[in-house]
């Protein structure tokens, strides 16, 4: 028998040559690897700008003739918060057209951000009509002219079960809504940003092309999500962008999405994790879960089954735990490439390869330039104020506001009348 002290200096001693022996070994590889190195290291200039970036910031980059750009404007839920918005996806081609899909709640912030003009984005596509993906297109659209857009607005969007259902109403109700909205904001600017095209197509249309123009076609996939939902599938030079919208996963995408550039699709997190985080009762968490969206299996699953060049989930709150059980989940069904996507994450998509980047957005933006040169509002059209209103303009301070405005215009060389300040007020009774 051996001592415990032998034993003990024996398993030293073989440590010892082990730990010798790895040594030896990593020394080895390590000069191996220092002989390939390149020679003499690339210096970076200390004064000027780095000459490569490991982040997106938006207008400094020029997109190739065939490049398509994918920015995250919203990964995700109808539960609002401030690192993550509501659904929305931009796409910019080098031929200079972009199209927006989706544009749920907090997404126009994230738009405005990336500091494009507003002239430049007339395209939306909406999946269907959840707040969670269409609730800023109001802002977006009623809001445009005093963010200097000029240029009429477009969006295609699925019809409904009932006619009052579809997208056609949609807007017809929302215009209904923003009545007062539309009437004082197009009487105060150039109103030509308000004009507005709605494109209604069938939702349960399988494969139809929506969007053919300038190279670029857009079809429509029906969708599993409360009825009259629709996927997207954007092809351009021989590249494809796929989004999902809210979907179950059906066997359309799975017809058509194959071998796509970019598969963006939602993917939820586990049940029990809904029952902690939001409250939700079992059934509720499963139903939703599982039954309205797809479970981070269900998405690998499909995956594995169209096999894109580059996999993206969204549609889940996005954090360091929750991010790690639904990687791991989609794991277990899906081996290929594959982003978490999170807010202002962004894809340059080539022939050649997908990047994966970050953005850097500004979070002070003003609006971008309008891009068209501007004109005044229509006289015919200008909002009518009442008396009452008119009648509490306050003389004295009016004086110094019209004293405002002589002074603009003697520095600017204009001649700007004020509407309001300008009344006769001596004349009152």
């Amino acid at each position: 028998m051996f001592s415990r002290k032998t034993v003990i200096s024996t398993l030293a001693a073989v440590g010892l040559l082990a730990a010798a022996a790895l040594t030896l070994d990593v020394d080895i590889r390590w000069k191996d690897a220092w002989a390939q190195a390149p020679s003499p290291p690339r210096e970076w200039s200390r004064t000027g700008p780095f000459p490569r970036h490991d982040v997106y910031y938006p207008g400094t980059e020029e997109l190739a003739p065939d490049e398509m750009r994918v920015v995250a404007c919203g990964t995700g839920m109808p539960q609002p918060r401030l690192a993550q918005a509501a659904a929305c996806f931009l796409v910019e081609l080098g031929n200079g057209d972009k199209f927006i899909f989706d544009m749920g709640e907090g997404s126009f912030e994230r738009i405005m951000s990336l500091g494009i003009p507003l002239d430049q984005l007339d395209k939306v596509f909406l999946g269907h009509l959840h707040l969670d993906h269409a609730g800023d297109f109001p802002a977006f659209y009623f809001t445009g002219p005093v963010n200097n857009r000029l240029t009429p607005v477009r969006v295609w969007g699925p019809s409904g079960v009932k006619p009052e259902w579809g997208t056609k109403a949609w807007v017809r109700n929302m215009k209904e809504m923003w009545a007062w909205e539309s009437a004082t904001r197009g009487s105060a600017v150039d109103p030509r940003g308000l004009e507005l095209e709605v494109n209604e197509f069938d939702w349960m249309a399988v494969n139809a092309a929506i969007y053919d123009e300038n190279g670029v076609t857009v079809r429509a996939l029906p969708a599993i999500h409360g009825d009259q939902s629709v996927s997207f599938v954007l092809s351009w030079k021989g590249l494809r962008f796929a989004f999902s919208s809210d979907t179950l996963p059906n066997k359309w995408w799975l017809e058509h999405t194959k071998g796509v550039d970019l598969s963006v699709h939602e993917c939820f997190i586990p049940p029990a994790y809904m029952m902690a985080r939001y409250g939700m009762a079992p059934s509720e968490a499963v139903f939703v879960g599982t039954q309205g969206h797809t479970a981070a299996q269900a998405f690998g699953k499909m995956m594995s089954m169209t096999r894109p060049r580059r996999a993206v989930c969204y549609h889940f709150q996005n954090d360091f735990d929750t991010v790690m059980v639904v990687e791991n989940a989609i794991r277990e069904t899906y081996d290929g490439p594959l982003d978490l996507a999170s807010d202002f994450m962004v894809w340059n998509v080539t022939e050649e390869g997908i990047r994966t980047r970050m953005g850097v957005p500004n979070h002070d933006s003003y609006p971008a330039p309008p891009q068209r040169q501007k004109q005044p509002p229509d006289s015919m059209k200008a909002y009518q104020w009442t008396a009452f209103s008119l009648s509490g303009i306050e003389p004295e301070s009016a004086a110094v506001t019209n004293a405002v405005i002589e002074a603009f215009n003697e520095e600017n060389g204009v001649d700007v009348k004020p509407s309001l300040t300008g009344l006769p007020f001596q004349e009152r009774p």
